[in-house]
């Protein structure tokens, strides 16, 4: 299968050619999809290009628009000008290739979007692709995406760009209104959205005013999984992210969550100073113990460096519990009920990776039985460590 996709050096474009090259290069296998060539047609393409890629392709991801011109004429030139340029080249090369339009809700020219002449000359390129499918009897799919959610230039189109670019990067910023709601989608959604189509599993649905409503045979396709989240919330969510490093809580992130995929998007737009961070090491002559993570519902993650010959823990705790993995040296992990006086030992090593459970009730201690190597212990513990309610009694083994 050939490829051709329009706007490719876009936002939606950039991710969606290099997803495709994933598959065309099989690094990605998830999907059952043969691809040949990519044409890749942006603003510094040709009219000649243009021509090649129609002949050629098998499918057509039309991308290109306008959304922020200098006068509104340009809306209607790019996004149905374009449209009519590219459909009229297939009709000439007499292709049967697929075409998908990348339109707009604002096309529904409902509610705020009733005066957008963004929207009027998006419905204009609708319009004509219905009329091209009809005509041809080629497959047509039509999308009206909301805001979309990824990587793009900040302060353009894109306000969760402009904010996450702004937080990162320590810049100030406006929310004008925090209540203002809006429906996002992201751009790895989207992209999967491009290959269910690929794989003629895409969805169908017909629109109430700005809502899809799916129809197995509707007129228009669109990816189900958007987001609606005030501003408010992304911004105080990218707080949150910022301080991460600073006070080491990961914000909760459930899997498929906006909070998780604007997490994502938010690393991207830190700069290359801010890739790292320093971490503090609680040091004595025994070694240290440093705090990596914690969260707000599954505890903390630490490391534990021990120096040849030390002990450390001889404690117990009523209900917290840990797990400790020996990821460098070799050692031994005793354990004490408490109660009954039962004992458990475990030989720790690197070369067995392996972990063990500190149970409630049972004192518990690790031992370094090295007399040249430190001994590096990752500890998962299921809460953060408080010291109002530490929660950690000591008794030796």
């Amino acid at each position: 299968m050939n490829i051709l996709v329009t706007g490719a050096k876009g936002m939606v474009g950039t991710a969606l050619v290099t997803n495709l090259y994933n598959i065309k290069e099989k690094k990605n296998t998830t999907r059952n999809i043969m691809i040949d060539d990519i044409y890749e047609y942006g603003m510094d393409s040709t009219l000649e290009e243009l021509e090649e890629y129609c002949a050629k392709a098998d499918f057509v991801f039309h991308l290109a628009g306008v959304n922020r011109p200098e006068e509104k004429e340009e809306f209607m030139k790019g996004n149905f000008g374009f449209s009519s340029v590219l459909l009229d080249t297939l009709k000439k090369h007499k292709s049967r290739a697929v075409v998908m339009l990348a339109s707009s809700v604002q096309a529904s020219l409902a509610g705020r979007y009733a005066d957008s002449d963004y929207g009027k000359s998006k419905l204009a390129g609708e319009e004509l692709f219905f009329a091209y499918g009809k005509e041809t009897g080629v497959k047509t799919a039509v999308y009206r995406f909301p805001n979309l959610m990824g990587h793009s230039r900040p302060g353009y189109n894109s306000a969760v760009s402009t904010f996450c670019h702004a937080v990162a990067n320590d810049l100030p910023y406006t929310v004008h209104d925090r209540t203002t709601e809006l429906e996002l989608l992201y751009i790895d959604d989207l992209v999967e959205g491009m290959f269910d189509l690929l794989e003629g599993k895409e969805k169908h649905c017909e629109y109430e005013g700005l809502t899809p409503v799916e129809k197995q045979d509707g007129r228009f396709c669109h990816v189900p999984l958007t987001y609606k989240v005030t501003l408010g919330k992304i911004v105080d969510l990218l707080l949150e992210f910022k301080a991460q490093p600073e006070n080491l809580v990961m914000p909760k992130m459930p899997e498929n969550s906006f909070e998780k995929k604007l997490y994502s998007l938010y690393l991207t737009y830190l700069p290359p100073d801010k890739f790292s961070f320093p971490l503090k090491m609680n040091a004595d002559s025994r070694g240290s113990f440093t705090e990596l993570v914690r969260t707000g519902d599954r505890g903390q993650v630490s490391v534990n460096i021990s120096r040849p010959g030390v002990t450390k823990g001889e404690h117990w705790h009523n209900s917290k519990w840990e797990l400790f993995i020996v990821a460098a040296g070799h050692g031994l992990i005793r354990e004490r009920n408490i109660h009954t006086g039962e004992t458990v030992e475990f030989a720790v090593s690197a070369d067995k990776l392996e972990a063990v459970y500190m149970i409630p009730g049972w004192t518990h201690s690790i031992v370094n039985l090295s007399e040249t190597e430190n001994l590096v212990t990752i500890m998962i513990s299921n809460e953060i460590f408080q010291k109002e309610k530490p929660d950690t009694f000591r008794e030796t083994v």
